[in-house]
Parts: C-alpha cells; structure tokens; sequence
C-alpha cells in the first residue's frame, strides 16, 4: 500500500492505493508512506477539486465493502457535482430503504471521491456526515460545488486556507 497527505480547506487528508486502485481517504495525517504514481495522480485530482476546477474524479476506486454498500457508493458516483440525491431518492433507485442507504454512506471509506456528502435527506436537510467536522464539513463540500445549502455553517474550528502540499516520506 502506498498513501500520501495532502492538505486541503478542511484540514489534512490522507489518500490510500492499493493494488492499482484507491482504497481509502482518510481526515488527518497518516505516517510517511511511499508516493506511487497512483496517489501523486489522487493528490492532484484533490488539489484541483478544492481549487474548482475539478468537478469529476478519474480515479481508479476499489472501496472494500458488502456487495450492497458498493452498489450505493457506486449510484453516489453518478450523482453529477453541485447536485444533491436524498437517502430516500438513492433507496428507490436501488430498491432498497433510507436508512440502509445511510448507513452505506457512513462507511464509504473514500468520502469526497465518493460523494457521499452529496446525500440528503428527504426534507433537504443535511443529516450526517462522518467526515471532518460532520455536517459543517458536508454544508462546506457542497456550496464549494455550488449546490444549494440552507444550513448556516457552524464550524467550531475555522477551515484551513490553500495550503496543497503533497507528503512524501520515502527513503
């Protein structure tokens, strides 16, 4: 496995690879790691994201999960950049129920490549989110793409600035 922290507006982030394929983002720094090809390819697809001039992600993704919760992740992917699904909505396409979609967004183990922050509720408000600072990080991701967001952002902590920097530690 290979992985690398980039930085981004809303604190650290760690993309993971394996085996050709990203397998994780995580918030926070993760220790020094090698930085394949792969990952320096995440890291500037994430830059580019937070810089607005990215709307669609052209990783390869192997998230590990049920066959269930990669049938919700996948229908996440579809869901265009600046638009919103709810739980409900996202259920019906896969004949399935809210809360079982919700939980499937909980555990998608690549959020923002994944847009699980994309998913709402039925009413438009934004439930959970299990990123950063929760639902004040998916109000942030979700303006960033221009979606419409009633909810006022509450952040406890301010966001970090442009600050894009690849780690690599490798010897």
């Amino acid at each position: 496995m290979s992985h690398a922290t980039c930085f981004s507006p809303l604190g650290p982030l760690t993309v993971t690879a394996a085996d050709g394929a990203i397998v994780a983002l995580s918030w926070g720094e993760a220790g020094c790691g090698l930085l394949d090809p792969l990952v320096q390819t995440a890291v500037e697809e994430l830059e580019a994201y937070f810089k607005g001039s990215l709307r669609h992600f052209s990783l390869p993704l192997k998230p590990a999960g049920t066959a269930f919760q990669r049938r919700v992740w996948a229908a996440m992917t579809a869901i265009p950049c600046g638009e919103t699904r709810s739980y409900r909505a996202l259920a019906g396409e896969l004949g399935s129920g809210p809360r079982a979609v919700a939980r499937a967004c909980a555990a998608n183990p690549i959020p923002i490549v994944i847009p699980c922050h994309r998913v709402i509720g039925a009413d438009g408000s934004l439930t959970g989110y299990s990123g950063g600072s929760g639902i004040d990080t998916k109000a942030w991701l979700l303006r960033h793409e221009g979606a419409a967001v009633t909810t006022k952002p509450r952040l406890t902590r301010p966001l970090r600035g442009d600050a894009h920097a690849a780690r690599d530690c490798s010897l």
